[in-house]
């Protein structure tokens, strides 16, 4: 959220409005932009500085000139992302998933399978992102993909079917 608001106070300045509408018509440089505005060029440079610095302009070297440009992938995305506040129940999820993941996966590898069930969970299902959805898995195919990440393909893989993660029917494994 904090990005957020640092982007609205940026773009809460008649000046550096000024310069992103000249650089929506055309990638220029300081002179030009201050020439066009009536402004010194050390004033065009500090506020093109802050808005290379937030990500909203980019700049590269051509001959004796730094180039400004705007950075559209900022402009395509809806208002609404731009103010709508982070879930911080989301970011903590996932700030546990992967704490957990790096816990017990070490170089690629399971380290141990662990005890508490959400634990357990989380690595299983890290696991089941090497199956490919709606497609069918013979047994030996589902040990050599889980044999990737530990040993014990044949606890893992009951443990996959325990939470629902996978379906065997007959001979045949599926990914839920």
């Amino acid at each position: 959220m904090k990005e957020k608001l640092e982007l609205l106070k940026l773009l809460a300045d008649e000046t550096r409005l000024d310069i992103l509408n000249i650089l929506l018509k055309e990638d220029s440089y300081v002179e030009k932009i201050s020439c066009e505005l009536s402004l010194t060029p050390a004033t065009i440079c500090y506020h093109l500085k802050k808005l290379e610095s937030s990500g909203i302009v980019n700049c590269s070297r051509s001959q004796f000139y730094i180039i400004y440009s705007l950075n559209r992938d900022i402009f395509d995305k809806p208002l609404y992302e731009l103010i709508q506040k982070d879930d911080p129940i989301i970011d903590k999820e996932e700030k546990y998933k992967k704490e957990v993941i790096s816990h017990f996966f070490k170089y690629g590898k399971l380290v141990q399978l662990p005890t508490q069930r959400k634990k357990r969970e989380i690595i299983l299902r890290e696991i089941a992102l090497k199956f490919e959805k709606d497609r069918e898995y013979g047994e030996k195919e589902v040990n050599e993909i889980i044999h990737i990440f530990h040993e014990d393909h044949c606890t893992i893989r009951r443990e996959m079917i325990a939470f629902g993660i996978l379906t065997r029917e007959k001979e045949t494994y599926r990914l839920i």
